[in-house]
């Protein structure tokens, strides 16, 4: 074979050569990202959960630790559609009679943080309270 011939036979099968090691690293590399360790998700986090009925959520404090995320579901039982909402805390979710959801809350300082709820604003209150 002459050089020539030689050369472009070479040529042609570096394409190939990169593109099948090319896929070879990316399968590496989504296995690795399958195989990899999660953070806790929200379904591993401590959970509390608050009833919104007849404008009012239930239990009216919530006693968490300090310095642990957690999760707070809210079920609206009632009615007519709330709004749980944090101003200190910049959480909020509106809620459709009879619907279910959920805020994370990062780890927080001891105190006290209050919710509300918007649409009831004179009896729909709930606070957490954390040591």
């Amino acid at each position: 074979m002459n050089r020539n011939k030689a050369a472009n036979v070479m040529l042609d099968t570096m394409p190939r050569l990169l593109r099948a090691h090319a896929a070879a690293g990316l399968a590496l590399v989504a296995a690795a990202c399958l195989l990899a360790p999660v953070g806790a998700g929200a379904a591993d986090l401590p959970t509390y959960t608050v009833v919104a009925k007849d404008g009012r959520f239930i239990p009216d404090t919530l006693n968490v630790p300090a310095g642990v995320r957690f999760k707070i579901v809210v079920r609206n039982q009632g009615r007519d559609a709330i709004e749980f909402e944090s101003l200190q805390l910049r959480k909020e979710k509106v809620l459709a009679p009879g619907a279910e959801s959920f805020v994370v809350i990062a780890p927080l300082k001891p105190g006290e943080y209050e919710f509300f709820d918007e649409f009831h604003p004179n009896t729909g209150r709930t606070r957490i309270v954390v040591k």
